[in-house]
């Protein structure tokens, strides 16, 4: 992306699908500054997480808004959920700029869309927070099973990571096992966690990075048969789990990567759309990450219909046939899985007429 692109100019860079809205939210009391960006409603009200991060400056935070809100139109639409898609960030820290005048002040904000937009947690925040978000705005979903929510996605969506690196493995191995496989996982937060559980019961052999060394030192004392290493983008693994930030697969990983399959949770993996053609042309499979990682998205959308639990559960596993159609797509028309995944979405968002 060129940084001295305006707003209109950054949102067209990123597709001929430009963003509806971009608010821009300031409360001098509370000390808010937070950036909500809407990229579609084709499909219904636009729902995304909020983002608590601190982003080295208003930029990169816009920039991080603007990516995540069309991933999450995209994520979507190729979920087969009737919602748009949108995000926000908050600039801060959360671990110091985090207070409850500050949360009420975001939630207002919210609240003037009217419903447009729909927010839930991300990284930075957590089902308190949305709780919290929940006293100002009805638009929030996430919220703690006490306050008449689903409770935390992180379950659902390693769920659903998981399913869709089954179908990857199906792909590259023949068997939609993990058993006996080396799986990398980068990030063992909430979902990173939830997700090396599933492989060790599938019977897969695991290795952990983070940046966070108590939550390394956590699953490590419940999970003493992870290996721990500095780092498992290129390491000797079967696959690559990116389950922090994204932006992991870059041109020059793309070049080292040892994995023959990489599927995770973290959203943009791909520095650049050019990284998947390097993976492919090497042979290695990338399961795009707005599919694999929508079972939280699924859980959320399950709770704004008041849908069972095992209803939501069930959506969630069909992850697993969407990835391997998606799969079979690409080689059948020698694409790539990325290009293939957007097709599918694509579908769906032509089929309606577009309108704000």
């Amino acid at each position: 992306m060129h940084t001295d692109a305006g707003v209109f100019g950054r949102s067209h860079e990123l597709s001929a699908r430009a963003h509806e809205q971009v608010m821009f939210c300031e409360d001098e009391k509370s000390g808010l500054k937070a950036i909500i960006a809407i990229h579609s409603t084709t499909l219904g009200p636009a729902l995304g997480g909020t983002r608590f991060y601190p982003y080295a400056d208003e930029a990169a935070a816009l920039q991080d808004a603007l990516r995540l809100s069309w991933g999450m139109t995209y994520k979507a639409a190729a979920s087969g959920v009737d919602l748009g898609g949108g995000k926000a960030v908050i600039i801060g820290d959360p671990a110091v700029a985090k207070t409850e005048e500050l949360l009420a002040a975001y939630a207002r904000f919210v609240e003037t869309l009217g419903g447009r937009y729909i927010t839930a947690g991300d990284v930075g925040t957590n089902t308190d927070d949305l709780d919290v978000i929940g006293k100002h705005t009805r638009h929030v979903m996430g919220r703690s099973i006490a306050a008449g929510g689903s409770g935390d996605s992180a379950r659902l969506t390693a769920l659903g990571v998981f399913n869709a690196m089954r179908a990857g493995a199906e792909s590259v191995w023949g068997t939609a096992s993990l058993a006996n496989r080396t799986v990398g996982v980068e990030g063992v937060g909430k979902v990173g966690r939830e997700l090396t559980a599933l492989l060790l019961a599938d019977g897969a052999e695991v290795c952990v990075t983070d940046v966070n060394d108590a939550a390394l030192q956590s699953l490590s004392k419940a999970n003493p048969g992870v290996r721990v290493l500095s780092s498992v983008a290129t390491a000797p693994v079967d696959v690559y789990a990116p389950c922090a930030l994204g932006g992991t697969l870059t041109a020059a990983t793309a070049e080292v990567i040892e994995a023959k399959l990489i599927c995770g949770a973290a959203n943009n993996q791909l520095a650049n759309p050019f990284v998947e053609q390097a993976l492919t042309e090497r042979g290695i499979t990338w399961v795009p990450d707005f599919v694999a990682n929508a079972g939280g998205l699924i859980q959320v959308a399950g709770e704004l219909r008041s849908a069972a639990p095992a209803e939501v559960e069930a959506d969630v596993h069909g992850i697993f046939d969407r990835c391997r159609d998606i799969i079979t797509a690409a080689k059948a028309e020698g694409i790539g899985t990325g290009a293939a995944a957007n097709r599918f979405a694509e579908r769906r968002l032509d089929a309606i007429p577009r309108s704000i």
